[in-house]
């Protein structure tokens, strides 16, 4: 596949996280892993449904999660626009599917670092806010979707360089999967981390020299 195609989404609702560069390139990951009709695929965290949508365009079978209910009201009216089947579910992460086992579970949770760990996201920053190491949900993602896959199984994770690619990879490892950075690709700094880059430089997280944001896919896959 040529560059990365951006998904097409018709609406997104005020406080629901909008498909950017991180959305993109993890639709690149999925389209090169390429699910196979009828395949069992999880979104979660599925925000506007762009990644659950482009799933079920290869005809998986798709569910997607959020915990916001905008999220789901936007998710399902995405899917009715385009006519394409997809379960959708308001929750925490796998909360609602722990029962179920899938093919392919994609990934794209909030992952930027934030100054004020003991406060908890609030309000729009819920969609990007994720502790003061970034990994408020990734370590949970890296503990409990393991345990959803099939044998064979694969997950697919984007998130930032910032939020320690390395840890992620140890985790999943430590579960017992094949994993390893699939797609990197170096944006622009967006308006978050443009208004916390001097916190973000104090604290080591940004070099003195970087003026992009580095996003990495994560492919971990459960062996057979």
């Amino acid at each position: 596949m040529q560059g990365y195609s951006r998904p097409v989404i018709s609406l997104v609702l005020p406080g629901v996280y909008a498909p950017q560069d991180d959305t993109a390139l993890l639709i690149e990951a999925l389209h090169e892993e390429a699910p196979a009709p009828g395949a069992r695929v999880l979104d979660v965290g599925t925000g506007s449904g762009a990644l659950a949508l482009a799933a079920a365009r290869h005809g998986a079978e798709v569910t997607a999660v959020d915990v916001s209910r905008r999220a789901v009201w936007t998710a399902r009216f995405n899917a009715w626009l385009t006519r394409l089947p997809v379960r959708i579910r308001r929750g925490n992460l796998f909360g609602p599917v722990r029962d179920r086992a899938y093919d392919l579970v994609l990934a794209n949770p909030p992952y930027v670092p934030a100054p004020d760990e003991r406060r908890r996201p609030r309000g729009r920053a819920v969609a990007w806010d994720a502790g003061h190491d970034g990994r408020l949900l990734l370590d949970r993602i890296c503990r409990d979707g393991p345990g959803l896959l099939r044998p064979g199984g694969v997950l697919l994770i984007v998130h930032s360089a910032l939020s320690g690619p390395e840890r992620t990879l140890e985790l999943l490892r430590g579960a017992g999967l094949k994993a390893a950075v699939v797609r990197r690709r170096w944006i622009a700094f967006g308006p978050v981390l443009r208004s916390r880059e001097d916190w973000l430089r104090r604290s080591g997280l940004l070099a003195a020299a970087d003026d992009k944001e580095e996003l990495v896919v994560i492919r971990a896959e459960r062996p057979c």
